[in-house]
């Protein structure tokens, strides 16, 4: 891939800071409607926490494991990416590998292999927890028919949660309701719903504060839509999107960064980077975390004191200590999921650690080459290991600390894939403070702003700005953190970058 250190020209209709995939789906929409589009990365590769990079012969992800939505479903809306890469384009430059089960939890006493297909997760459950039968098919149903009502709320013209109670009932009826609320009200058997709420660590939070519309959202995503993995990384995905800026003449420049958000008569008037390049443009998308967006790039000053009083305020994600590693073990004889969590058991609850904490009380073990194999050399396998830690700005996680996480997940693994240690040929640790450097994003956030119930929907920042000219995408702003949730986020800066009212009008 090319690197440029400064943009080809001095104007452009619209710069897009960051090359997440929030960040890429807009641009990409952007440049297929006509507009000349500049994307600037700090990083030497786009994607963001989809870029992948590779050590000796062994390819990793750095942070996404699975997506939902990569082909045709019929559930209404569903299938977001498929669409947006169609109507891209480039659908034929990502080959999708179907994952299933989507997910295997692992606790004393329970091993359940969560199966695609909403009646297959309900059978699986059900077969484990026969006296729940009915309250967990209850509660699926409840979640796809919260997906449904949010896909709809996001299409409709009116913005920012402005709706009649009488137009999505569901939403506002479990609009503070966290997880653990509404299967407290459907399933009585605490090891169920355990199992039914195994996924949380894919938003950061444990059932008692994450958001049950958003966790709703991200499981039907999977069970619903399917489970894929993207053959030779995720960072085909990002580059499918860059192609598809590049092929209506968008612009991405790699190695570098923007120093401000320039502001003129009171409007976005273009970016200065990092090398001193004045770049004009009338709108900026930004990727960036939105706190540094606000308060550094653009100014505090620029914005009215509420808005700066509720980015204050919010509260950003958790973090994540990550082991990349190599094995000779056989991992396909060692009855793993491509996603296996191991838990103490079905209560998820507690604090997370951090960088002067013990040891993590769960981890998950990612084997992407089950369903990639060319990601490593003949007879090896790849093997992530992660655990979620808190975000903490100003950590230090110094080399004791990262020693110690780095060999509690290795022997938190071992126990499960005995001879692990002697079969390690090759591995590496990625501490919060490894995120923040790559990201940028405060104490190494993977989430954005927590998914709570206060901080998804209305309560979330709009992607629209009291800054004219200046849009968010990405995991700060609506809808929330994971893949599915930034492509949105993408697709609606897009629409209101365009003037569109709906979706549709993108040819979504």
């Amino acid at each position: 891939m090319r690197f440029h250190e400064e943009a080809n020209r001095d104007r452009y209709d619209a710069i897009v800071v960051g090359s997440g995939l929030g960040g890429l789906s807009a641009a990409a929409l952007l440049a297929r409607a006509g507009r000349s589009v500049l994307v600037v990365e700090r990083h030497d590769r786009p994607g963001g926490y989809a870029h992948s990079f590779r050590r000796r012969r062994h390819h990793f992800d750095s942070a996404v494991h699975l997506i939902g939505g990569c082909e045709p479903t019929p559930f209404e809306e569903g299938g977001l990416l498929h669409r947006l890469l169609v109507a891209l384009d480039v659908r034929q430059r990502c080959d999708f590998a179907r994952v299933d089960p989507c997910y295997r939890i692992e606790w004393p006493g329970l091993t359940l292999d969560a199966p695609c297909g909403l009646e297959e997760f309900i059978e699986a459950h059900a077969d484990a927890f026969p006296r729940e039968e009915k309250g967990i098919r209850s509660f699926v149903e409840s979640c796809l028919a919260v997906r449904a009502e949010a896909i709809r709320a996001e299409a409709h013209p009116a913005c920012g949660g402005r709706f009649r109670a009488e137009d999505f009932p569901l939403l506002r009826r479990h609009r503070r309701a966290s997880l653990a609320d509404v299967l407290a009200a459907h399933v009585g058997d605490p090891m169920a719903r355990g199992a039914l709420a195994a996924l949380w660590p894919y938003l950061g939070l444990p059932p008692s504060r994450v958001s049950f519309l958003y966790f709703a959202a991200m499981l039907m995503s999977y069970v619903a839509d399917g489970t894929y993995y993207c053959r030779g990384t995720f960072q085909a995905l990002a580059d499918a999107l860059v192609a598809a800026l590049r092929s209506h003449a968008g612009e991405l420049v790699l190695r570098s960064a923007v120093r401000r958000i320039r502001v003129e008569r009171g409007r976005v008037a273009g970016v200065v980077l990092e090398n001193g390049q004045h770049v004009a443009a009338p709108l900026v998308i930004s990727n960036a975390d939105a706190r540094q967006t606000v308060d550094e790039l653009a100014g505090a000053d620029r914005f009215p004191e509420r808005f700066r009083q509720r980015v204050a305020a919010a509260t950003a994600s958790t973090s994540a200590f990550v082991v990349y590693a190599a094995t000779t073990l056989d991992l396909a004889r060692a009855e793993l999921a491509h996603e296996t969590f191991l838990y103490d058991g079905p209560d998820h609850e507690g604090e997370l650690p951090g960088e002067s904490c013990g040891a993590p009380r769960w981890i998950s073990l990612t084997a992407p080459t089950l369903h990639d194999p060319s990601l490593a050399p003949p007879g090896e396998h790849l093997l992530i290991l992660t655990t979620l830690v808190a975000a903490a700005p100003g950590a230090r996680w110094g080399a004791a600390a990262k020693a110690r996480f780095h060999h509690a997940l290795l022997e938190r693994a071992e126990r499960r894939l005995p001879g692990l240690s002697r079969a390690v040929s090759f591995d590496e640790a990625a501490t919060p403070r490894t995120m923040e450097r790559y990201t940028r994003n405060e104490g190494g956030a993977i989430y954005g702003f927590d998914v709570t119930p206060t901080q998804v929907g209305a309560g979330r920042l709009p992607n629209e700005t009291p800054l004219p000219g200046l849009l968010l995408a990405g995991h700060w702003t609506q809808p929330g953190g994971g893949v599915v949730g930034v492509l949105r986020s993408g697709v609606e800066a897009a629409r209101l970058a365009l003037g569109a009212e709906r979706w549709a009008e993108l040819g979504l």
